[in-house]
């Protein structure tokens, strides 16, 4: 038989608890490619990647707040001069994989968020919160509380949602629009 202090088995099993990794429920909501037939149907899409300069990122920082690059390698074209574009913001902690879809005339079709990694926070993937961005332009403010509603207990993915939406917008309008 071994002998433990009194209490010292506690302590171990809550300091092991602190050390075991938090487990982040990452959920795959749709592909790109089913993203792309639900806003577009049959239309043909077109990859149409675009490379932007630091000027161009910068532009794109200020109107939005999202600090991470934007990534021009997953856009689409279509026909009738739509666009599809997927992006990134961190909701959280983790990413937010999302796809805005643009008409031709700049507003939004859709959005769909494709993938969410955080274990919290997924009422921003919801289709009724999602609606709102419908027909909204880079001229919107899209800003929560004020023209996009929070969402309890998911403010940051709310907003860093509504962030990369009108980051979208306005990579659409700086190098999209007139392509």
């Amino acid at each position: 038989m071994q002998w433990f202090p009194a209490g010292s088995a506690l302590p171990l099993a809550a300091l092991g608890a602190a050390l075991a990794p938090v487990a982040a429920q990452a959920r795959i909501y749709v592909s790109v490619e089913q993203a792309q037939r639900e806003m577009f149907g049959a239309l043909a899409l077109t990859p149409h990647p675009v490379a932007l300069t630091a000027a161009q990122q910068e532009v794109l920082r200020a109107a939005s707040s999202v600090s991470l690059p934007f990534q021009g390698n997953r856009i689409w074209k279509t026909a009738d001069g739509s666009w599809f574009v997927v992006d990134e913001v961190v909701g959280k902690h983790e990413f937010v994989t999302y796809a805005v879809g643009i008409n031709a005339d700049g507003s939004v079709r859709r959005v769909e968020v494709l993938e969410y990694r955080e274990s919290y926070g997924y009422e921003v993937a919801e289709q009724k919160w999602l609606a709102q961005f419908v027909g909204k332009t880079v001229e919107a403010p899209l800003q929560l509380g004020r023209d996009v509603q929070n969402i309890g207990g998911a403010t940051l993915s709310a907003k860093h949602v509504a962030d990369g939406v009108k980051r979208v917008l306005a990579a659409y309008r700086l190098v999209l629009q007139a392509r």
